[in-house]
């Protein structure tokens, strides 16, 4: 089954008539003095974004950005987008693999850890680049955006019916174009064993104008039960474009769950995440996981306890309904499922 015949540009280059979201992943910020420069950031704090740049680049965008208080290094938002000297010290109990990506692959591209779901890969390209990332190592030169990848991916996932959801995943997949996925999607809902599809996306919170006619028009007119599953860790990611972008989805019913993860100097404290559940839950979207962190190379600085985690959810129930906490979850390599430390 041919997904197209040849491999288009994912993001593209400059063409007539080209979305607003592909001119603004163009024009984000790749380079670490740029980025300190624009928030009028001190020297030190150059110098620290600099040398850790090299392990895992810098890619902001500017709607991103406009979120961030200047002069500020110590921003929640900068924060998860910021190098420092500190991704460089090395933790035997933090690897290059935390979550046991490589031993799930079934295909280059294709995993599977748990029953009925499967994971595509697919691309390797994002919207922004958080420290904290667990695929931050991943080896995306061998998953390559490459449509005879998603063939073989597709094929697989008809040869056993025991498959009944597809998440796509990357990287981010609503970095690639919304015809080449239309595509994908109609190719998977050919599968009469599938029933769901799930999108890991965090572009509608880095970039809201992604949410474009397009998109919604391919999640709603597939078959397959569409959930979107977006990435906000604090409540200044949620402006107004940002509500409304999600609201657009919300509205033509397909549903919007959004996964935090717990970070040090982020969001580490009840108040943050109350307001970030909060505004979730105001803006029709399911405060769904709050993460331990994956023990990702390079991310050690961002770890808190999971007893102060589990505090945390405790004090949410005691100022939030049921509905608004979220369930505090780790995800364990070879496990059946997330384990669930609280919620």
């Amino acid at each position: 089954m041919d997904i197209v015949s040849s491999l288009p540009d994912f993001v593209g280059t400059k063409k007539r008539g080209q979305p607003a979201w592909q001119e603004s992943i163009k024009n984000a910020i790749r380079d670490p003095v740029e980025l300190c420069r624009a928030l009028d950031l001190p020297s030190a704090t150059t110098a620290s974004a600099t040398g850790a740049a090299g392990q895992f680049t810098v890619f902001v965008p500017r709607e991103f950005l406009t979120k961030m208080k200047r002069g500020d290094p110590h921003d929640p938002l900068l924060r998860q987008v910021l190098p420092t000297f500190a991704e460089l010290d090395s933790r035997p109990d933090f690897s290059a693999d935390p979550v046991g990506d490589q031993s799930a692959m079934l295909l280059p591209g294709l995993l599977q850890k748990y029953e009925q779901r499967v994971l595509l890969v697919t691309t390797g390209a994002c919207a922004v680049h958080c420290r904290y990332c667990f695929r931050r190592h991943f080896p995306y030169s061998q998953t390559p955006p490459d449509t005879r990848l998603w063939t073989q991916a597709v094929e697989r996932i008809a040869a056993d019916s025991s498959i009944r959801e597809v998440l796509l995943s990357g990287g981010d997949p609503l970095t690639v174009r919304d015809e080449l996925l239309a595509q994908l999607v109609r190719q998977l809902s050919h599968i009469s064993h599938l029933r769901r599809l799930r999108l890991h996306t965090r572009l509608p919170i880095v970039i809201p104008q992604r949410v474009t006619n397009e998109l919604v028009a391919w999640l709603r007119g597939t078959r397959l039960t569409p959930v979107v599953v977006v990435h906000a860790n604090h409540p200044a990611e949620l402006c107004q474009e940002v509500i409304t972008s999600l609201g657009r989805l919300i509205d033509h019913g397909i549903p919007v769950l959004n996964q935090a993860v717990l970070l040090r100097g982020v969001n580490d404290d009840v108040d943050t995440l109350a307001r970030l559940c909060e505004r979730l839950v105001d803006a029709r979207v399911m405060p769904y996981y709050l993460h331990q962190l994956d023990r990702v190379a390079g991310a050690a600085h961002f770890e808190v306890d999971v007893q102060r985690g589990q505090q945390l959810i405790e004090q949410l129930r005691q100022r939030l309904p049921g509905y608004a906490v979220p369930r505090y979850v780790v995800e364990m390599p070879g496990a059946d499922s997330k384990t669930l430390l609280a919620g």
